[in-house]
């Protein structure tokens, strides 16, 4: 070994090193593979991915195999620097060569390979794949008999290398890749997909139309009454009640009854035959549970009841959808009208705006866990009806009451802080 020429033992130590650095990189760039981008390149028929995807089925024979390939560079590499540092400089090479080769091995055959392939690794997982795929079958014997001692250690410790870790995301994990998406999908395309996301997270009580603003048919009402009702109506689809909400006998389609309007054929009788049956939902069904009791019943509007069955509000099909892709309709009420902006920054609400439409509309975090509209906030938070001139504070969020009617606030004026601390300002 010492008759060795110095330039065969230099280019050797580069050598290994070199494979030290491979199997370094490959490591990194293997585990750090986005794995739905694999599975969508396996799937596609790219090569690389295929063997990449077969070799981390089994961790334990891919670290096997890239472990064996490096302690080997690394140990023989060690072995000729320790030689020809012997030939350079007799006895005491031996300490430089253990302190130069530390250096070398940690900076060109460790950091740099691993961070390169971290930083880029389907450049570097790919073609590696290319390599240890061939080199595990060559060495297979080897890599399984390593296993076995490694797996049998582990058995000890009661862990199972057969039991695959699972590579399932949560739905807030799920949210988290579509926000980071960027350019590669369009914002728009993003709010429906998180919209879709949150669906298991919002009630029909998020959506429907409180019971005070349902309108609807009172069957025992005088019938030019009714029909004026019908006729005016800005709306498709009305509940039909018998005294009051709570007493609700049908749901009447006005398209079916326009031309008996229009005729003249229109009575209480015909009227009776052409209403449907009504179809309620309990409070508290996510609108996901909601959307697919409409697609079974071929239905389009359900009255929302609480638990001793009275009527809490009306959900339609227009308004689940619209969670889903925004507002593409004109609804009852305009939202101009109801989020006019000040000049100073703030913003007249009405009060029967919901927290939901605020948040989206102004991008604002209010909380939408309790109360759902501006005036539940308000008078839930006071725990009373607030007077007119009345300013707290809730969270970052400064209110004023302006307005109110009866046990509701009307109008109030809200502007986002940027810093502030939470309580009653007072009166004013």
């Amino acid at each position: 070994m010492h008759d060795i020429p110095v330039g065969v033992l230099v280019g050797a130590l580069i050598f290994l090193i070199l494979v030290s650095a491979f199997f370094s990189a490959s490591e990194i760039a293997l585990v750090t593979l986005n794995r739905y981008r694999l599975r969508t390149l396996a799937k596609s028929g790219h090569r690389g991915a295929r063997l990449a995807q077969t070799l981390l089925e089994r961790p334990d024979r891919l670290l096997g195999i890239i472990l064996l390939g490096n302690n080997f560079a690394n140990i023989a590499a060690s072995s000729i620097a320790t030689i020809l540092a012997i030939q350079l400089y007799g006895d005491r090479g031996v300490a430089i060569a253990a302190g130069v080769l530390t250096f070398v091995v940690l900076v060109f055959a460790e950091v740099a390979p691993k961070t390169l392939a971290a930083l880029h690794p389907e450049a570097m997982a790919y073609p590696a794949a290319h390599i240890l795929r061939p080199l595990l079958i060559l060495l297979y014997p080897l890599v399984w008999f390593t296993n076995l001692l490694a797996n049998g250690l582990l058995r000890l410790f009661g862990v199972s290398v057969r039991k695959k870790s699972s590579h399932e995301i949560t739905a807030d994990e799920l949210q988290a890749l579509v926000r980071e998406a960027n350019i590669l999908i369009p914002e728009s395309h993003q709010d429906m997909l998180l919209a879709v996301l949150d669906l298991e997270k919002v009630t029909v009580d998020d959506v429907m139309v409180p019971r005070g603003e349902i309108e609807g048919v009172d069957i025992d009402a005088d019938w030019d009454d009714i029909v004026e009702t019908l006729g005016t109506s800005r709306y498709t689809r009305l509940p039909v009640y018998k005294g009051n909400l709570d007493n609700i006998v049908g749901l009447i389609h006005l398209r079916k009854i326009l031309h008996l309007l229009h005729t003249g054929n229109l009575n209480r009788e015909s009227f009776g035959q052409l209403m449907l049956e009504p179809f309620f939902v309990p409070q508290g069904t996510p609108i996901s549970t909601a959307l697919l009791n409409f697609r079974a019943n071929k239905r389009r509007i359900a009255l929302v009841v609480d638990e001793y069955g009275d009527i809490l509000g009306l959900v339609t099909l227009e308004e689940i959808l619209e969670e889903i892709v925004g507002d593409f309709t004109t609804s009852g009420t305009s939202l101009v009208a109801e989020i006019q902006p000040q000049d100073d920054g703030s913003y007249l609400i009405q009060g029967n705006v919901t927290l939901r439409e605020l948040n989206r509309q102004l991008d604002w975090d209010l909380p939408i866990s309790g109360p759902k509209t501006v005036n539940g906030l308000i008078t839930e938070y006071l725990q009373d009806l607030p007077e007119p001139g009345t300013s707290i504070m809730l969270g970052s969020y400064q209110v004023d009451v302006i307005r109110t009617r009866g046990t509701s606030v009307q109008v109030a004026r809200i502007r986002k802080m940027l810093s502030v601390t939470p309580g009653i300002e007072g009166e004013h």
